[in-house]
């Protein structure tokens, strides 16, 4: 991806993170590594809060969030010629099982749609630049008000046979939030 195009889309998120500083409702970072492959990403996200519950009960509900994020994966050993590296930005409606406090143990699941800068990373194709991303994660909410979030992540990015090849890509990925 060229400059001029991780320009426009770092212009596109900073245009809709400036609204009223009150719709974001919290930011993260995410590290993680590719399954079978030599790939690191690592990604930043805004995200908003839906705020509903669904199915509440006496301690825990269902509830959710938009993600917004802008990712970067990096493959090493690949081969002279080989492209190395995608940029890609992801939103994602991500449904969480939490306690009503917002504070404690948790599980997520969100499947959301992905534009990648590039079509391989060495010698994997994905064939198409739009990939559906889907996760499951478990993480702990801590701190005053919950106001911070650590958790484990499982991705698994592909192009659900759209076109073939359809090699997807698997993250494992530790992810900090802070909640506004």
């Amino acid at each position: 991806m060229n400059n001029k195009t991780c320009g426009c889309i770092l212009a596109g998120l900073l245009a809709l993170a400036s609204g009223p500083a009150s719709a974001i409702d919290g930011v993260a970072l995410e590290l993680g590594h590719g399954d079978g492959t030599d790939t690191n990403m690592g990604r930043v996200a805004i995200q908003w809060d839906w705020g509903k519950r669904w199915f509440e009960g006496q301690s825990w509900h269902l509830g959710g969030y938009w993600d917004l994020g802008l990712g970067y994966w990096r493959r090493d050993g690949v081969l002279p010629g080989q492209n190395d590296e995608i940029t890609e930005i992801g939103l994602t409606p991500v449904f969480r099982l939490q306690q009503n406090d917002l504070t404690g143990p948790y599980a997520e699941l969100g499947i959301g749609f992905h534009l990648l800068s590039k079509t391989s990373l060495g010698d994997k194709r994905f064939s198409t630049m739009f990939q559906f991303g889907d996760h499951l994660g478990v993480g702990y909410r801590f701190g005053t008000k919950g106001a911070f979030d650590l958790s484990y992540r499982y991705q698994h990015l592909s192009n659900a046979s759209i076109k073939r090849p359809n090699n997807g890509i698997n993250f494992n990925q530790i992810r900090v939030q802070y909640h506004f």
